[in-house]
């Protein structure tokens, strides 16, 4: 693995670590404000942390964006946004009907999403990866599907969610290499923003003093996993296949096990856990030398 690659897939893997444990936030802050409030909060949040990054950097730039450039820039930020808009709202809708841990491994779907997403736009797969995600939708059947062969609400939502984050990996993947990192990011959450503000203010009360009670789930989520998360996965993606990508961002269904374990007391069945076992496997696979090499020339 060359030495970018190997940075890239680390900067992933510390932005699954960092979502893994936002579950935990995400369910505390429903103790105080509604789903669309929150993550208008958090985008807003993650956009403005950005705004002094971007600052900086243009300080030392002489180039200014051509008008092809600012309008791909606006674009992919705009896509990125809905496409998060939507992910966020179903996954902040559902983790109120299910548990941390359960809720993290669900979202996890987007790995078996991706790969199959993109082959309709003609990127293809090493056996090893196609593997993993065969072994992924086992483990997920474990983790969400009961004895009786029945979902509940907060399972649909979150496979929803799943699918959204499989077109907003894609949508990265296609503007990341035509846009600035940063800048992409930034609009992203602004748009979010925007598109949560609507539901939130018709659909619910937003309060000063709501936002206040879950001022710690709030600042997490908008801070580390929204403008730090974010924008690491933008940077980190940046070349590389996104099945591969998605699969090191699936470390945070892991984590958000723990997580749940750690800091909210909750627990899995045996069910459960074996799911997860089987999930951690085919992300293991998924890694393993060689996995990519055909991949990588196709993507």
């Amino acid at each position: 693995m060359k030495k970018t690659q190997l940075l890239h897939s680390l900067l992933l893997l510390l932005t699954a670590v960092i979502w893994g444990v936002a579950f935990v936030a995400q369910s505390a802050g429903m103790d105080h404000v509604g789903p669309y409030t929150f993550n208008c909060a958090r985008s807003l949040l993650g956009g403005l942390v950005l705004l002094p990054v971007l600052a900086a950097r243009r300080r030392g730039e002489t180039r200014s964006l051509s008008r092809r450039e600012r309008r791909t820039l606006l674009a992919g930020g705009a896509m990125c946004g809905a496409a998060l808009f939507m992910a966020s709202s179903l996954q902040q809708i559902g983790i109120q009907y299910t548990s941390v841990g359960k809720a993290g491994f669900i979202t996890a779907c987007y790995i078996v999403l991706v790969p199959l997403l993109g082959l309709l736009l003609g990127k293809r797969c090493s056996l090893s990866v196609a593997a993993a995600v065969g072994m992924a939708l086992v483990g997920l059947y474990l983790l969400c599907v009961t004895e009786t062969l029945s979902v509940g609400l907060g399972d649909l939502l979150m496979l929803g969610c799943a699918l959204m984050f499989s077109v907003h990996i894609l949508v990265i993947d296609f503007f990341a290499p035509r846009a600035d990192g940063v800048a992409l990011s930034c609009i992203q959450f602004f748009v979010c923003a925007l598109l949560s503000a609507v539901p939130a203010l018709a659909l619910e009360r937003p309060s000063l003093a709501g936002l206040a009670a879950a001022w710690a789930p709030v600042l997490y989520a908008g801070v580390l996993s929204s403008g730090v998360g974010y924008t690491l996965q933008m940077v980190g993606q940046r070349g590389m296949n996104p099945t591969v990508a998605s699969l090191i961002l699936s470390l945070e269904s892991c984590v958000s096990v723990l997580a749940g374990w750690l800091l909210a007391g909750e627990r899995l069945t045996g069910r459960e856990l074996a799911g997860c076992a089987v999930m951690f496997a085919a992300i293991v696979l998924a890694q393993l030398p060689g996995r990519t090499r055909r991949t990588e020339r196709t993507a």
